[in-house]
């Protein structure tokens, strides 16, 4: 799916390097193929009849700079993931990525409401995808490699279904299911819709992550941790807003942040920034258009818990190490930053204290490996 060719660092090729996966959504990672397959089975017309032209048309739909226009082309994916059958193939195959792309740890987010409407019911999605889910890691630790996975149940913050999907998800916690999320349309719909959801899962002790900072601003990512009780932020890129650079006529640089940036970076809430969507929906608009003028390295300098994503592999034509490699060229960053990003997602993963502490050593054994 990588339309540009990722550099080495180092002469280390980045595709080894052990990565965790915070924000990748199932319905956003289609392969290509798979969405002709699975179409043709449902008689379901496409805009593309070969896999490399489809991939292409994903790409041009989603450069259309806002989130709006970005999420329609999911209309398309979730149409054919519609069947048990569908689900496990397409869980199965993400998996399968993942692990090409290093990853050995993911939490794979996705929304079970958006697959009904061929008869099944919401357990029977959760179910079907985890089946997926469990024969993808068969197969990857049978290739003599190991990954982890979860799936975070998120609910569409535009609708109405938000405490029944915390209910399901909760409903899971010990088979697959490690968190939850609100998506969709971000713009109008705060956390605070969806106050009596994030209740329960606070009284049933269930993480939860939030996206907000993305098609808004401070008041959702406000709304994000004071209803919603995030520990981590789905993008949060604009927190940034929050954050002024001025240079004196002396050219000193004061560096102000404000409250709420302030609380999110000392209690170490992880940013779940995802660059080149970041770019995509307009999300870093008002800082740029290009991939420099993307405050992710702002944010790193002043100690924030900033993690790398890819949000939608199929989207944005990418993959983590595509996205590692355009950070390393931009922003000139080092094996020792990477690892950082890699032992903050860690840090951020909604694992067990014990299971954190033994990603951490993975990754850092894995990163001492590539520079031996």
């Amino acid at each position: 799916m990588t339309k540009t060719t990722v550099p080495s660092l180092d002469g280390v090729d980045l595709a080894r390097l052990p990565k965790v996966s915070l924000h990748d959504h199932l319905d956003g990672g289609l392969r290509p193929q798979t969405i002709i397959d699975l179409a043709r089975e449902i008689d379901l017309e496409l805009p593309a009849d070969n896999a490399d032209d489809l991939a292409q048309w994903f790409l041009d739909q989603c450069n259309a700079g806002n989130l709006v226009d970005y999420l329609k082309t999911f209309d398309l994916s979730t149409a054919v993931m519609q069947s048990e059958a569908g689900l496990r193939r397409v869980a199965h195959e993400f998996v399968l990525d993942l692990a090409e792309d290093g990853v050995i740890y993911a939490e794979i987010r996705w929304a079970p409401e958006q697959h009904l409407t061929r008869g099944l019911s919401l357990d029977q999605v959760v179910e079907a995808v985890q089946a997926g889910l469990e024969d993808g890691v068969t197969e990857v630790r049978e290739s003599g490699r190991d990954i982890e996975v979860g799936q975070l149940i998120t609910a569409m913050r535009h609708a109405d279904r938000a405490l029944e999907i915390a209910e399901l998800a909760v409903r899971h916690r010990d088979r697959g299911v490690s968190g939850f999320d609100i998506a969709g349309a971000e713009d109008g719909f705060l956390p605070s819709r969806h106050r009596e959801a994030f209740d329960y899962l606070a009284k049933n002790f269930f993480p939860v992550t939030v996206h907000a900072g993305e098609a808004a601003g401070l008041e959702s990512i406000t709304s994000a941790i004071f209803d919603g009780r995030a520990l981590r932020l789905g993008h949060g890129v604009r927190l940034a807003e929050d954050v002024t650079v001025e240079r004196s006529d002396d050219d000193e640089v004061y560096v102000n942040i404000g409250r709420l940036s302030e609380w999110v970076r000392d209690r170490e809430i992880v940013l779940e920034l995802s660059p080149s969507s970041n770019m995509q929906t307009g999300a870093v608009a008002a800082w740029g258009d290009e991939l420099e003028d993307h405050p992710f390295d702002m944010l790193h300098q002043l100690g924030f818990r900033v993690t790398v994503n890819v949000d939608n592999r199929t989207m944005s034509g990418t993959s983590l190490t595509r996205e590692l490699g355009l950070l390393v060229e931009t922003f000139g960053y080092d094996l020792e930053d990477l690892e950082t990003f890699q032992l903050n997602a860690a840090a951020g993963a909604f694992l067990p204290l014990e299971d954190r502490e033994y990603l951490v050593e993975q990754i850092q054994a894995g990163f001492d490996a590539v520079r031996e």
